[in-house]
């Protein structure tokens, strides 16, 4: 839809709207399916540092640098389940515009990858972190993986 919208790849929509914004190291990607088609629903590739610019981004709220790249309502609304939403609610957790919405009190959320890459995002304490190593708890079990006890003991540790 954003291809067609834009008359330009996802890849090159990002790059100009978001990632060079953000003044990212490497160029923006993603898979591809056998058709050259961007698979957009997941299997975007960055590096590391990449990863944790958006991670920030976020935890500001939509702004870098003092830009607003993209609009803070939409993150607020996108990691909030509004009043009424509560399908949208898994257990302790829930799940926002392609975000999961962490347990625990307060607004924190994550993007996940396949098999264990993770950018958890805490706005009021301004903090991210990122792994992009392999972790197979993945779904219902990822909750209880080492990469989310560590999530939680560094949220616990920062004031």
């Amino acid at each position: 839809m954003v291809s067609h919208a834009t008359h330009q790849t996802l890849a090159a929509y990002a790059s100009a709207h978001l990632w060079r914004k953000l003044g990212a190291e490497a160029d923006a990607a993603w898979a591809v399916d056998p058709t050259g088609q961007e698979v957009a629903y997941c299997c975007y590739v960055a590096t590391l540092r990449d990863w944790l610019r958006l991670g920030l981004m976020l935890a500001h709220d939509g702004a870098w640098n003092g830009q607003q790249i993209v609009p803070r309502q939409y993150l607020l609304d996108g990691t909030t389940i509004a009043a009424g939403d509560d399908y949208l609610r898994r257990g302790e957790a829930g799940y926002g515009y392609q975000m999961w919405l962490l347990p625990g009190g307060g607004r924190t959320f994550a993007l996940a990858g396949r098999f264990g890459q993770w950018v958890f995002v805490d706005p009021a304490k301004r903090l991210v972190m990122a792994q992009t190593a392999v972790e197979m708890q993945t779904g219902e079990d990822a909750p209880a993986s080492a990469t989310f006890k560590l999530w939680r003991a560094l949220v616990g540790e920062v004031n």
